[in-house]
């Protein structure tokens, strides 16, 4: 994979899997900015991409809720919030990120980058929403839309008709009970961040093979994003 830390942001290349014309290419290269590569580079001249994470979270929100609300008229709210939680949790939007291929524009660190950032869950699921918000702040709401139907809505239908909206963990017990006849055990893999800003990552554990893993801002959500990951890999068995 190509390393852009020491180049030019690559707005072309940016444009051509945006779909979108890049009239402000600093805001873009902001929405690429992980908060590792300032304390590097301290003369850089954007900040990092969590404002803008901020904002484009705010607009899927918006949109999601949106979407649901007007495609499944006849589901109560509790049931379009699972939809909607299965649509933009943490896995679903790196899963997007990762086929965008966004990991190749990201400025990182060093040791974030020797480190696995560019395929880090966390860091690709933040980053889509960051483009999101740099998506929002130059081109409208409307643009926004068309943009999350084609990267990431088009896996609506499926979550809701393979149920995979349901809690994953409760889905991988059930599953890993009536294939193995055994109960999935969870076990921190590894964390990192100041102590108010932890990250863990967490694996999921058949008897003595690993099934999954997946990272979270708590180890709640680590286990949850493992067990998706699970849940994945069962289905090739």
């Amino acid at each position: 994979m190509k390393n852009l830390n020491n180049m030019e942001f690559d707005a072309q290349k940016f444009e051509e899997v945006l779909g979108i014309k890049i009239k402000d290419e600093s805001l873009f290269k902001t929405a690429v900015t992980h908060r590792s590569y300032l304390n590097e580079h301290p003369n850089y001249e954007n900040p990092s991409n969590e404002r803008l994470e901020f904002l484009g979270d705010a607009v899927l929100q918006l949109l999601s809720s949106q979407y649901l609300f007007e495609n499944y008229p006849n589901e109560p709210e509790g049931q379009l919030t699972n939809y909607r939680s299965a649509i933009v949790n943490t896995s679903s939007l790196a899963q997007e990120s990762e086929k965008l291929d966004y990991g190749q524009f990201l400025l990182l660190s060093k040791g974030e980058e020797s480190s696995g950032g560019r395929q880090r869950e966390y860091i690709l699921a933040n980053t889509y929403e960051a483009v999101l918000g740099a998506i929002y702040l130059q081109e409208g709401i409307d643009a926004c839309g068309k943009f999350v139907e084609k990267t990431l809505f088009y896996k609506i239908d499926d979550i809701v008709r393979n149920e995979l909206y349901k809690d994953s963990k409760s889905m991988l017990q059930e599953t890993a009970q009536e294939k193995f006849g055994l109960t999935p055990v969870y076990k921190v893999v590894k964390s990192w961040g100041a102590d108010h800003s932890k990250t863990f990552k967490i694996a999921v554990f058949l008897g003595d093979k690993k099934y999954g893993e997946g990272e979270g801002g708590s180890k709640q959500k680590a286990e949850q994003n493992a067990a998706l990951d699970g849940l994945d890999n069962l289905k090739s068995i």
